[in-house]
């Protein structure tokens, strides 16, 4: 039987679950000689990743079912009050942080899943605290020549 984490004795055993995990889903791959093209006699070769298994993005979805869950609601109901919530809770950040990873990239998907996972776009204002008070103060500082008023005043 697959270890999960019901059969864990301790959080270090969730934690080397969890690990497993995000191992796994860097894939694998093998090495191979590839001759280089620009080579005349092709005794040059470079070498070159072959994909046994491909990566695979990490998902709250595959956390849960590598930890043994069979329901999102289970793995959820676990992370509020589960005996080992604190390392789950580091797995579930651990995903969060590759879909802030992924706004570089593509912004729409990576949005949703982590609107779906509690973030919101709303800016919450600062809060006026007795040291800061309620005063913006803005200082402007002049730097550098003053702008041209037109391409003909541009001196090259």
């Amino acid at each position: 039987m697959k270890p999960n984490i019901f059969s864990c004795n301790n959080a270090a055993q969730v934690e080397c679950l969890i690990d497993k995990y995000f191992t796994n889903i860097k894939g694998e791959y093998h090495l191979e000689q590839k001759p280089i093209k620009s080579s005349k006699d092709n005794a040059e070769t470079i070498e070159h990743k072959v994909w046994d298994r491909e990566p695979e993005p990490a998902t709250i979805s595959g956390l849960a079912l590598a930890l043994g869950f069979n329901s999102r609601q289970e793995f959820y109901n676990y992370v509020q009050q589960g005996r080992f919530s604190q390392a789950v809770k580091q797995g579930v950040l651990r995903v969060e942080a590759g879909y802030e990873v992924h706004l570089h990239q593509n912004t729409t998907g990576a949005m949703f899943a982590l609107k779906n996972m509690g973030w919101n776009e709303k800016h919450e204002p600062l809060q006026a605290t007795p040291e800061t008070g309620n005063t913006l103060k803005v200082e402007i500082v002049n730097s550098g020549p003053p702008p041209a008023g037109n391409e003909k005043d541009v001196k090259l």
